[in-house]
């Protein structure tokens, strides 16, 4: 569905996107993700033919976006960093605008606005301003237009932006509905939503890709993958982390005292498919020693520590190379 080949946008001596290449199927949801200034927006606005590539190539359905810039158009849904409109229209006019623009008939356009307003639950301030709502029903009205004529191609920049957590949650699961027939491209700095709703990630620094896979396949790459956590209450002493690191398999422990509380965060000695030894050996370990146990789990990794050290230039040596 989408298709990009070593595209790169240069201005003036600055590379802002350097020679990328990926493609999006159907049914993927894709989050795209970097630090500020990475190429994250710049790369979506030539995806959809808003800036022209200095190099490289993006297609859409088949079409070139530069080639055949209407074709493409036509099949992309965009919402835009900062969900720009008309702020005296109201949301009612500004999507029956935006279904003139798409050229749907005026029986298309009634029910394709319709679909929309209910999708993103705009009904309660339908004929108000725009520049008087909230800014997140603002997203909300720039989310609608995206989605306003059904297309098979969705590039969303930060959709979720400005909306409270009820709002985030009902765009999630409305994304997930749409999700089997599309393809979708999700901008964020939300890490809990690609865990969420994205089947995969693609990390983007310095206008270059450093990380490609599934979340799952991200956070396997992080030092906490199937590391143990153990939380302890009351006073601890030198001799429980000693009988911690007593346990077979145990390469090295953290600990991290909370008020009255202390966690200890045991890390395996080598990779393994599943935690569940450490984590029984812990649990056993814990009931011989009458330990107080307030809380006790397997690690699948921290997405923004993996985040982290690809992106930062600062990053300690053993980051990047336990990324």
């Amino acid at each position: 569905m989408i298709v990009i080949d070593g595209l790169t946008k240069q201005f003036g001596p600055f590379t802002a996107v350097d020679r990328i290449s990926f493609s999006v199927a159907r049914g993927e949801v894709l989050g795209f993700l970097g630090p500020n200034g990475a190429g994250k927006s710049t790369t979506m606005k030539m995806i959809t033919g808003f800036l022209a590539p200095s190099a490289g190539s993006a297609r859409v359905c088949g079409h070139d976006v530069v080639a055949s810039t209407l074709a493409a158009q036509r099949l992309i849904g965009y919402l835009p960093e900062g969900a720009p409109a008309y702020g005296d229209m109201t949301p009612r006019g500004f999507l029956t605008f935006i279904a003139r623009v798409r050229r749907l008939s005026a029986a298309e356009a009634g029910k394709a606005v319709d679909r929309a307003v209910e999708a993103t639950e705009l009904s309660s301030v339908l004929d108000q301003p725009i520049d008087t709502l909230s800014k997140g029903f603002r997203r909300r009205v720039g989310l609608a237009q995206s989605i306003l004529h059904n297309p098979p191609v969705l590039i969303m920049d930060e959709p979720t932006d400005g909306l409270d957590p009820n709002q985030k949650f009902e765009v999630r699961k409305l994304i997930g509905r749409m999700a089997a027939e599309k393809a979708i491209v999700i901008s964020t700095h939300i890490l809990e939503e690609v865990d969420a709703i994205c089947t995969r990630a693609l990390i983007i620094d310095h206008g270059q890709i450093v990380a490609d896979g599934t979340p799952a396949a991200l956070m396997a790459r992080s030092r906490y993958h199937n590391a143990v956590s153990l939380t302890l209450g009351g006073q601890t002493t030198v001799a429980t982390a000693e009988k911690l690191r007593s346990l077979p398999g145990i390469a090295s422990i953290e600990v991290a005292p909370r008020g009255e509380e202390t966690t200890f965060t045991l890390f395996p000695a080598q990779a393994r498919e599943s935690d569940t030894l450490l984590v029984d050996a812990v649990a056993r370990l814990a009931r011989e020693e009458n330990w107080p146990v307030r809380a006790l789990y397997g690690e699948p990794g921290r997405l923004d520590e993996v985040f982290r050290s690809l992106t930062r230039s600062d990053a300690r040596p053993e980051e990047k190379d336990a990324a």
